[in-house]
């Protein structure tokens, strides 16, 4: 596909001047007014799927279907019609062989001849805006649940004095069942205000963490619940580093997922044919809470159940939101909770037969 341009190699100071560049989340390529490839960063190594060295002197207009509008675009910045200008395409990739609709803005360096390139993935660009709406939500959720929980529990304790007082007044045993009604509503709601203030309440207690030990752990938790019809597989990159956090709560965090899952593969498990994956693995040069990091922990707990259903996706790290009757809808809200706690951040793909959960920490 690509063809090397009469200017070929370029020179050891250009990529020392163009660093920074590779601390950038989104893909960028600075080209001669001709369009040679003077430089690309890690992130558009990464989309093209080739090395820089290897990019190094080539046309980038080999790697657009249609390359008339970057060509009118670095005619224009030549000419300083413009200081920038954007437009969409679709960008060619070596591997995988397909193309990817992308933003792209041509800019002017500071430099003649200079031309800087970004290319923002449509579908990227997405999954950021997904991902800075859902840190906004969680945010205001865990004020408006801080909040609301002081506010019941005030009253609530009230409330279960003024019913026990009440009983010891009274001799009819018919009237007593009345109050041990208010009394263990109560309770019940207590129970689930401490719960709302749990992760606010408990501190974080930081030391070396093995997410494989964590994995194990809830493995066992699991399969002592649900010792018959579901096959627990472990697909672990063992040269995972260890780092540094709270094991406890991520402890918890995996448990509340592996959970709920178990709970949605009910079905399944009276068939004998549930399974319920941990799949562990590094991802490289990632972006998510609005940064970009070398190294990260990716962690997939994965269900064959019947998938989240479609009124609930968008809402299932909601408070009290569950789609399972009965259930309490604070699971997954603590998870996203401890994840977040540890510069994280959880997301869920889910169809019928296939329920990803993915969790990303950042490692050392």
């Amino acid at each position: 596909m690509a063809q090397t341009h009469p200017k070929a190699k370029l020179h050891e100071p250009h990529h020392q001047r163009f660093q920074a560049f590779d601390w950038l989340p989104t893909p960028i390529a600075v080209l001669t007014s001709e369009g040679v490839i003077v430089f690309v960063n890690a992130e558009l190594e990464d989309v093209i799927g080739q090395s820089r060295r290897s990019l190094d002197g080539l046309s980038f207009f080999n790697f657009f279907s249609d390359d008339k509008p970057l060509r009118h675009a670095l005619a224009g910045a030549k000419a300083n019609e413009f200081s920038a200008l954007r437009y969409d395409a679709e960008f060619l990739r070596f591997k995988p062989e397909e193309s990817l609709p992308v933003h792209v803005i041509v800019a002017q360096s500071d430099l003649a001849d200079e031309i800087i390139i970004e290319l923002l993935p449509i579908q990227q660009q997405t999954k950021q805006d997904r991902e800075e709406r859902l840190l906004d939500q969680a945010q205001a959720n865990k004020e408006l649940i801080r909040n609301l929980a002081h506010e019941i529990k005030n009253p609530l304790g009230g409330i279960r004095g003024a019913a026990q007082l009440l009983e010891m007044e009274m001799d009819s045993k018919e009237l007593k069942e009345y109050t041990q009604v208010i009394i263990r509503e109560a309770d019940r709601l207590q129970t689930l205000v401490d719960r709302l203030l749990a992760p606010h309440r408990r501190p974080h207690v930081v030391g070396d963490v093995n997410i494989h030990e964590v994995c194990e752990r809830v493995r066992s938790l699991i399969v002592s619940e649900f010792p018959r019809g579901m096959k627990v597989i472990r697909d672990y990159d063992t040269s995972i580093p260890e780092f540094r956090g709270d094991r406890e709560q991520l402890i918890q965090a995996v448990l509340n997922i592996a959970h709920n899952a178990s709970l949605a593969l009910m079905e399944r498990i009276h068939e004998g044919s549930a399974e319920l994956t941990f799949k562990t693995r590094i991802a490289r040069q990632t972006t998510f809470g609005k940064q970009r990091y070398r190294l990260a922990l990716e962690l997939h707990v994965i269900d064959n159940g019947p998938g989240v259903p479609d009124s609930i996706k968008d809402r299932i790290f909601f408070p009290l939101i569950s789609g399972r009757e009965g259930g309490s809808g604070l699971g997954l809200t603590l998870a996203q909770t401890f994840v977040q706690q540890h510069h994280g951040s959880i997301e869920c793909e889910s169809v019928a037969g296939r329920t990803d959960f993915k969790i990303l920490i950042p490692l050392p």
